[in-house]
């Protein structure tokens, strides 16, 4: 059941809090068992001081520096003892800590305001980290966030390019400085444009984004920006385009419009065009439009191959194009058998079609099963909030509660928070469950996990570590 994540919580916001140690002493959460710090009687409570004699800024200090063959750590143990550890080991293997500050310093939020940002965009209320704003260069590298340049400084780069830190992660949005310090409300977001150039020159891979807003960077300054970041290929790597998302909750913010089927087919038109350009000069196609560009225009995804190896993934980019063909190179040998059963499976406008045409193609090896698609209206965030991972269990279950679920209900698995089963307005999917009084399946957006969620015992002998069963949820 492909459709997008929700890319606006932080993956992980825990260490968002005050370090119990001074600046630039790590508290160590966990050693791994069987580690090399496991060997060296390091234990979770200790404190990193340095490494080689070096003071540890953040995690690419340490990531750095911990990959040579010979490394010396300077610990200090719970009882104030300081421990010299001279460490021989391969190089680059880990030495199995973990901190209990992830980046081993605080995150760094965004000081942009946005005209299309998301989270200025979303009712109060909600749990905290829904509105942290991230623009932490070192989360584009953990993490794959996106990133404006606008807080970093020459110091940053210079780390970047010494540590040959890759690949980067950049929202661009536009190549005009003007319009960008306008769509930023930045004034220092034109000058950020020229780290690219910095980090083009050093060879430092990078994806770009742009966020197309009707009206404001579309057009012929779309046109000026793709032939521009076409320019820094091939480290520039890929650069998608995704519409930008509008809810209810705008008031007092730029009016953004809306884009149309027709908006879409010009834009369409645009990035073909330039893919064409960049697949002759340098064999991939570089820009890439993100899925919701396809059904808004009602054109056909395009094939695998267009997608240069899913690159641009994460940012809704080919999604429906994997699904339908893991999904049917899944159903290839499959027999199916005469089950009989009803199952319901829950999903947003956008992917609405896909999901429809997959029990389709499912009905084909189970015919005597019922399958109903529930199509989810948004009235949470607005109803032009058309993708599955910003669904909430409130439209959920009231949208659901009159219904016949018959045996189960399946549910994406975007729609939970990335670490617990909770959805955005922090409804557990246990009271999801005992609401629709119904067993709830949790799906991931690949075939096999399609048919596992949704023919009970379908798949026989399963790697009970696969994906496809941790992410099942059964009544209890």
């Amino acid at each position: 059941m492909s459709d997008y994540h929700n890319p606006y919580e932080p993956k992980d916001l825990q260490s968002n809090t005050e370090m119990p140690c001074r600046k630039n002493e790590h508290l160590i959460k966990e050693v791994l068992p069987d580690s090399i710090g496991e060997e060296m009687e390091i234990e979770a409570g200790d404190v990193l001081l340095a490494v080689n004699g070096e003071v540890i800024e953040d995690i690419f200090d340490y990531q750095f520096l911990i990959e040579d063959e010979y490394v010396e750590l300077l610990i200090r143990k719970a009882n104030g003892e300081e421990w010299e550890l001279e460490i021989d080991k391969d190089y680059s293997e880990d030495i199995g800590l973990k901190f209990e500050n992830g980046l081993m310093d605080e995150y760094h939020s965004c000081r942009n305001k946005c005209m299309f940002c998301f989270i200025d965009q979303m009712p109060k209320g909600m749990r905290d980290t829904l509105y942290f704003k991230d623009d932490d260069s070192r989360l584009s590298f953990l993490q794959g966030n996106y990133i404006t340049l606008t807080n970093m400084s020459d110091k940053d780069i210079d780390r970047i390019i010494r540590y040959h830190l890759a690949p980067i992660n950049i929202s661009v949005h536009t190549t005009n400085p003007e319009l960008r310090c306008k769509m930023l409300s930045n004034r220092f977001a034109g000058d950020a444009l020229k780290k690219i150039d910095r980090l083009y020159e050093a060879e430092i891979p990078m994806n770009g984004q742009i966020v197309l807003c009707k009206g404001v960077n579309d057009g012929e300054e779309l046109r000026r920006s793709m032939e521009d970041l076409l320019n820094y290929a091939p480290h520039m790597q890929s650069v998608s385009v995704v519409p930008v998302g509008l809810t209810k909750f705008r008031e007092g913010l730029y009016p953004l419009e809306t884009f149309t089927k027709e908006d879409a087919i010009q834009v369409l038109d645009m990035i073909h065009h330039y893919q064409d350009i960049a697949y002759e000069k340098y064999g991939m196609h570089f820009i890439h439009a993100s899925d919701e560009w396809y059904i808004l225009a009602e054109q056909e995804i395009p094939s695998a191959e267009r997608y240069d190896d899913y690159i641009q993934y994460e940012n809704g980019v080919g999604m429906v194009r994997m699904f339908r063909d893991d999904l049917l190179d899944a159903l290839k040998d499959w027999k199916g058998d005469d089950r009989q059963g009803k199952v319901t499976l829950v999903t947003a406008k956008l992917i609405y079609p896909t999901i429809c045409w997959a029990v389709k193609e499912l009905q084909k090896c189970y015919p005597n099963m019922e399958f109903q698609v529930a199509c989810i209206t948004n009235h949470f965030f607005g109803e032009n909030i058309t993708v599955a991972g910003l669904l909430t269990a409130t439209d959920i279950m009231e949208q659901l509660k009159e219904m016949d679920l018959g045996d189960r209900v399946v549910l994406p698995s975007v729609v939970l928070k990335a670490d617990e089963p909770i959805f955005l307005d922090d409804i557990t999917l246990e009271e999801v469950q005992k609401a629709l009084q119904v067993p709830i399946h949790i799906v991931k957006s690949n075939g096999m996990g399609f048919i596992q969620a949704i023919i009970e015992d379908a798949v026989k002998d399963v790697d009970e570590s696969s994906e496809v069963v941790r992410y099942r949820y059964k009544e209890r």
